[in-house]
């Protein structure tokens, strides 16, 4: 007896189900094309080219290779803002942020709710607060006769021009506060999926709370930790407004990081080619950051 054939009937399903699924994606890939793709396409050519806000190029946008590149690397102002960018970065985010958020995490583990709700609240009203209300904030903090410099007289100390005898500082401590809270919350997730045996067993086998910290806590939460760096990275590489606010990237150069030195290319010098080259480089460096952090650490994410 000859066997009957079957008809294909699922093939048939699994194309209508691909087709159906297709249908529904499309106009999410539509959005990523013209709002993502598409201005990264641009910033790529536009990088390669004399585009600007007035005069001639303005209109008549021309290709011209790695000009824009050669006259960056050659530029003085350049470098130092990279040296600028790099040292807001360390202090800032992977000391500052990093360090004191798992601190904070750290102190808020198996304590009360009652006192993680304070402290988290404390801690998180910096980070909701807006980048422009952070800044003036701080700029009234750090004013002649703002804050810093009424403890100081008190303490029987001489008041400091705060922003421009210790701009940097001024600017890390600002971005300090304000971030904190974000790398609180992720570290704080980590400890409590912490299982309590794997703790419990070591506090039994002698282990010190330090060699708890550095053998188990740090090895098993190095997923959280490389991910926090990155994404503190990243945001902080980008952070314009409250370094504008505060000190428009002087006195002098001190604190003209790489999105000021982009703003003033682009925005004050009127050279957009110049301006997005610069922000090429700026997305080379927070991709170069983030393999040497996941290499470092020997996470797979």
């Amino acid at each position: 007896m000859r066997p009957v054939p079957r008809r294909p009937v699922r093939s048939g399903l699994n194309a209508a189900v691909h087709l159906r699924a297709i249908l529904f994606l499309l106009p999410s890939w539509i959005l990523l094309l013209v709002f993502f793709f598409g201005p990264v396409i641009l910033t790529f050519y536009f990088a390669f080219t004399n585009m600007s806000l007035t005069g001639s190029s303005s209109l008549d946008i021309q290709f011209v290779g790695f000009s824009n590149f050669v006259t960056m690397f050659s530029d003085p102002t350049f470098r130092i803002s990279v040296l600028n960018t790099l040292v807001f970065l360390v202090f800032s985010a992977i000391i500052g942020q990093q360090v004191l958020g798992f601190i904070l995490a750290l102190l808020m583990k198996e304590r009360p709710r009652w006192v993680r709700r304070v402290i988290g609240t404390v801690v998180l009203a910096g980070w909701v607060t807006p980048e422009i209300v952070v800044a003036f904030i701080w700029f009234a903090f750090f004013n002649d006769q703002g804050t810093a410099n009424v403890l100081l007289q008190s303490a029987g100390f001489k008041p400091i021009a705060w922003l421009y005898q210790f701009p940097m500082v001024s600017v890390v401590i600002a971005n300090i506060w304000h971030g904190t809270a974000f790398s609180m919350l992720v570290f704080q997730a980590a400890l409590d999926d912490i299982p309590k045996e794997v703790e419990e067993a070591a506090k039994i086998d002698g282990a010190s709370a330090w060699h708890r910290l550095w053998r188990i806590t740090l090895p098993i939460i190095r997923g959280s930790v490389v991910t926090n760096m990155i994404l503190i990275t990243l945001q902080t590489l980008g952070l314009f407004t409250l370094i504008y606010t505060l000190t428009g990237g002087g006195p002098g150069l001190s604190t003209e990081t790489l999105p000021i030195f982009m703003y003033h290319q682009a925005f004050v010098n009127y050279q957009l080619g110049y301006g997005t080259a610069i922000s090429l480089v700026l997305l080379l460096i927070g991709i170069i950051a983030s393999f040497v952090y996941i290499r470092l650490m020997r996470v797979n994410l």
